[in-house]
């Protein structure tokens, strides 16, 4: 049972901070970005490389830290790859987006979708078809509970690592958006677009903070996803449905609705590969979400508008 809620809790944690910047997409740029899952998947492997760069340049960079499997090498390669995920994001808005944006929300989804397949083929096209992974260092669960305590609890270093960081992270975002002005001007501009920019704050300052920060995001989330799992070039599209069910079940703009959101489809993933087999995780998510849907329509922490 224990192990059940921890595995669920490291599997929504990824899915919680990719959550949080599709989140910010819908009630911002206001429309359903597929192309999201993907920013995952590129940030992923982007971190991969300046990785494999960096140990080129300095073999000691790759060196276990502590009881981790990967180095500092891992860890300066992610802020790289935050970097250019947020610029990749920004990109897509500023040559696709922006251009579309006059059309409505339905050209700005089906472009979205052109975009996903064309960032996931050149992705496969770069890589491979192989999974990779970011070491090849093992790592031992440790035993934190007997098997006599609710079936024992076992996690690796690496799992406690990303459950860490994802807190982190997400109070940082917190703080950012309820006390910065720019923070702000997000949050002003998802409640009422029009009378935001009637107060005087540019929508497009706006609007490019919310790409590159989802953008951040993802990336962190893509590796995160790799340290626990391993790296394919599908990830995205197969996290991009948890994605959606998280922000949808937390309430669309809400920050902690996402993570929360995103906790509780990892929960449900985790048990039904219990209970029902892994072939079903997704349905079982589903499941879940319309059933919170049923009792509350808008989400954990969703308005009415």
């Amino acid at each position: 049972m224990l192990q059940i809620i921890a595995d669920g809790l490291i599997i929504g944690s990824v899915i919680s901070l990719g959550a949080i910047g599709l989140s910010m997409t819908l009630s911002i740029v206001r429309f359903s970005n597929f192309s999201h899952g993907e920013l995952l998947g590129w940030g992923a492997y982007l971190a991969l490389m300046a990785s494999t760069g960096l140990t080129v340049l300095n073999a000691g960079l790759a060196a276990p830290i502590g009881p981790f499997s990967f180095g500092w090498g891992l860890l300066i390669a992610l802020l790289v790859s935050g970097g250019l995920t947020a610029l990749l994001a920004l990109g897509l808005d500023t040559l696709l987006f922006k251009r579309l944006r006059k059309q409505g929300a339905i050209t700005l989804v089906i472009a979205s979708f052109g975009a996903a397949l064309a960032l996931r083929n050149l992705l496969l096209f770069w890589q491979g078809g192989v999974p990779q992974y970011y070491t090849q260092n093992l790592q031992i669960a440790i035993p934190l509970l007997p098997r006599s305590v609710w079936g024992g609890l076992r996690v690796t270093p690496d799992q406690l690592f990303v459950l860490a960081l994802t807190l982190v992270t997400v109070t940082g975002l917190h703080l950012f958006l309820s006390r910065s002005t720019l923070g702000r001007s997000m949050r002003a501009t998802a409640i009422n677009p029009g009378l935001a920019r009637v107060t005087g704050i540019d929508p497009e300052r706006v609007l490019r903070a919310t790409w590159l920060i989802g953008g951040v995001l993802a990336a962190v989330a893509g590796v995160f996803a790799g340290i626990t799992v391993q790296l394919r070039p599908t990830m995205g599209v197969d996290l991009l449905l948890p994605l959606f069910a998280a922000v949808i079940l937390g309430g669309i703009g809400s920050i902690w609705g996402a993570v929360l959101g995103g906790l509780i489809v990892g929960l449900a993933e985790s048990a039904s590969v219990t209970v029902v087999g892994a072939e079903y995780r997704s349905a079982a998510a589903f499941a879940v979400l319309i059933a919170i849907l049923m009792v509350r329509p808008t989400g954990l922490f969703g308005e009415k508008r």
